[in-house]
């Protein structure tokens, strides 16, 4: 059989200078002038730029064409352990239960209520299918009912460029309301009237910009703008307090932020400022009983404080102190209740839940943690509507269990189980082991390391090992159950997620001394977890595979500049690799947002020269890198497809994944797709099937394709 040939990106150099330094960018063409209607509509796209990634998706066709039965047996698996009808546990709100299901081979969820006294009285207030029919795409967000009952609002995006269309429907006739409300974020909120509804604007960089006012049954042409932000670094969002008393504007970058206060029962009130924007203040706010929430590290509570203060007088000066974590211990939320405040906190990696019962005085009158025996697991409480209650819902699920739903009563200490995952084809969580490992870093610090495996898969360094890590925006990286992963921890693989310095896992501490000048500790933890991981037996240098996605895949970028050799694979999806050139364009979307993550290159010479020594994309020489699976998705406003593109050519131009039965170089873009990939619950398996067949292809019983 003829070995197909790679594709090879035509140089064409494109030199430009900043501080004093020219860059020479052979691949600058890909990216189309006109990228901002091309993502919407393919047909815009340059002919050469389509030609070119039509050309690798057909060179990934034919390389993986050999991989076609696994992946169907791959995606037949991985669609048996989803429940095809499942639905959620009911929402009670007043005189109805609100949920979501799907329906058997259905892609998208329908959203449905019921009568709280009638539960057989189904209403379907929205048919994700139905809305889909036709499109190549569809995601549906921030789906919710006015406070009395009588219209549903929701948005959705129909292409994966993350341009959202509001609409409203009436229940009770089915008819929309008004003209349908085009390029929003994607978040709004309800005024107590259901009359009124505040939304987020979108300018023309993509950059929420402005949050207006609509009033049922006006022309949305005369929508007030009641908050404009003029930083384009500050991105914006509404929403409403869990008390439903207040609706808050809160704006802010990634180390600085900012909140307005509207009165929900007053929709034409002008919105009152908590507290001015302080450089490095970072603080949320939410209500109980009259009194403001804020999660804050103001005062130098690097790891976050609660303070309390009054709606009246909400200014810095009047907050006072209610609680302050111990030493190691992260507050990433409080939810408010009328008699209670819920704490998520974290701790080594570990998440809990703290539930604070309230006096009538507004004072901690005794808490108590909800506690949980596994090694690593994920925690997270549920956004439900009842405020006056002592009831908290809240997830659980670790990399062996699968997700359930407990209902927690707050004044009992009781807990009860509304929902488990149910896996069709079967799971048995004996047959997998979890373990927490601690790997030591360049510089001492100890970092935490989830692992899963089946139970029979040998710890003798002869398991192929996926190491998963992200690093960046403070994200933690939680221990999730993930029916999909066990198609190949049951092939034999081991499973790892290294949680890196750039995350909180273990408070700000770790995600300040992973970013802007630490940046670097972020790459050398993820090495150190790798070899660790292989002085432990859990796998052999080379037969460990890196997985990231966006800014997890300029994590993998990078450490394969660094450490080719330890890894005999990698994935990529939609990589955030082309950081110098990125970071100093400020038209595009996230550029002005993200300076506080990577620094300024633009204005600051030293964050020129610190991104540039890292930057996957400029850092590509020749060398042997390993087997490489590149994803990208046309319509990504996060990620642009250029920058994976790019990176796979110049790859390629430096000897990577040539045709002489060396290392593999993929790239697939999904030319109907944004950042997330395929929207159907089914269509995205098969992404994933592919992406687990290369791995098995490059990890077969012969060990690593030469």
């Amino acid at each position: 059989m003829t070995t197909p040939k790679p594709p090879i990106a035509k140089r064409r150099p494109h030199r430009w200078t900043l501080h004093g330094r020219q860059i020479t960018d052979d691949y600058a063409w890909l990216r189309a002038d006109n990228w901002r209607e091309a993502v919407k509509d393919i047909g815009k796209l340059n002919a050469d730029i389509r030609a070119h990634l039509e050309a690798e998706n057909d060179y990934t066709d034919a390389v993986m064409r050999d991989t076609e039965a696994l992946q169907a047996e791959l995606f037949a698996e991985m669609k048996g352990r989803i429940k095809e009808d499942d639905d959620s546990v009911p929402d009670l709100d007043g005189d109805y239960a609100y949920y979501f299901r799907y329906r058997e081979g259905g892609q998208y969820p329908l959203r449905c209520r019921h009568p709280a006294r009638a539960p057989d009285a189904e209403e379907v207030l929205l048919d994700g299918d139905a809305e889909a029919a036709g499109l190549a795409y569809y995601h549906l967000r921030g789906f919710r009912h006015s406070p009395d009952h009588r219209l549903i609002a929701w948005c959705a995006d129909d292409d994966g460029a993350e341009y959202y269309t509001l609409r409203v429907r009436d229940i009770a006739s089915g008819a929309p309301l008004d003209e349908a409300i085009p390029r929003v974020q994607g978040d709004f909120a309800w005024a107590a009237d259901g009359r009124h509804l505040f939304y987020t604007a979108l300018d023309e960089h993509h950059r929420p910009y402005q949050v207006r006012r609509h009033h049922m049954g006006e022309p949305v042409a005369r929508d007030a703008v009641i908050y404009e932000e003029s930083d384009p670094g500050f991105f914006i969002g509404v929403s409403r307090t869990r008390s439903g008393r207040l609706v808050t504007i809160h704006t802010g970058d990634q180390r600085t932020s900012e909140a307005w206060l509207i009165p929900a029962h007053e929709p034409l009130a002008a919105p009152r400022l908590v507290q001015a924007r302080e450089r490095d203040v970072e603080y949320e706010v939410d209500e109980r009983e009259g009194q403001l929430l804020i999660v804050t590290n103001a005062d130098g509570a690097e790891n976050y404080k609660l303070a309390l203060a009054d709606p009246a007088r909400p200014g810095r000066e009047t907050w006072r102190d209610f609680y302050l974590p111990g030493d190691g211990v992260l507050l990433e939320d409080a939810v408010a209740f009328r008699r209670w405040i819920v704490r998520l906190e974290r701790e080594d990696a570990l998440p809990r839940l703290v539930v604070m019962e309230m006096d009538a005085h507004g004072r901690c009158a005794g808490e108590n943690a909800i506690a949980f025996d596994e090694a690593c697991y994920e925690l997270a409480p549920l956004a439900t509507f009842a405020y006056d209650s002592d009831i908290l819902r809240f997830t659980y699920a670790s990399m062996t269990t699968p997700y359930r739903v407990y209902d927690y009563d707050m004044r009992r200490r009781t807990r009860r189980l509304r929902k488990e995952q149910e896996v069709p084809s079967g799971h048995d969580p004996a047959d997998y082991e979890t373990r927490r490992l601690f790997a030591r870093a360049h510089d001492g610090e100890r970092v935490p390391v989830s692992l899963l495996r089946r139970k029979t898969t040998p710890l003798d360094g002869s398991a192929p090992l996926l190491l998963y890590g992200y690093g960046s925006y403070g994200s933690s990286m939680p221990a999730y159950f993930s029916g999909s992963r066990l198609s190949l921890v049951d092939r034999g693989f081991v499973y790892a997620i290294a949680h890196i310095r750039g995350g909180m896992e273990k408070g700000y501490h770790w995600y300040k001394n992973g970013r802007m000048e630490n940046k670097r500790n972020t790459f050398l933890d993820f090495i150190a977890c790798a070899e660790h991981l292989a002085r432990e037996n859990c796998a052999r240098k080379g037969r460990i595979a890196a997985h990231g996605a966006s800014a997890g895949g300029l994590l993998v970028g990078a450490v394969l500049n660094m450490r080719p050799d330890l890894f005999g694979a990698a994935i990529a999806e939609v990589p955030f690799v082309d950081a110098l050139t990125t970071m100093c364009d400020a038209t595009l979307p996230l550029t002005p947002i993200e300076w506080p993550e990577w620094g300024n290159p633009i204005e600051d010479a030293a964050a020129f020269e610190r991104i540039a020594s890292w930057s996957p994309y400029d850092n590509v020489a020749r060398r042997d890198y390993p087997n490489l699976f590149v994803s990208a998705g046309l319509s990504d406003t996060r990620v642009t497809y250029w920058e994976p593109a790019k990176w796979v050519a110049k790859l390629r131009a430096c000897g990577a994944g040539d045709d002489s039965g060396g290392a593999l170089l993929l790239l697939r873009t999904n030319l109907c797709a944004g950042h997330g990939g395929s929207s159907g619950r089914f269509d995205y398996l098969k992404e994933v099937a592919e992406k687990y067949a290369f791995l098995l292809k490059v990890f077969g019983a012969g060990g690593v394709r030469s």
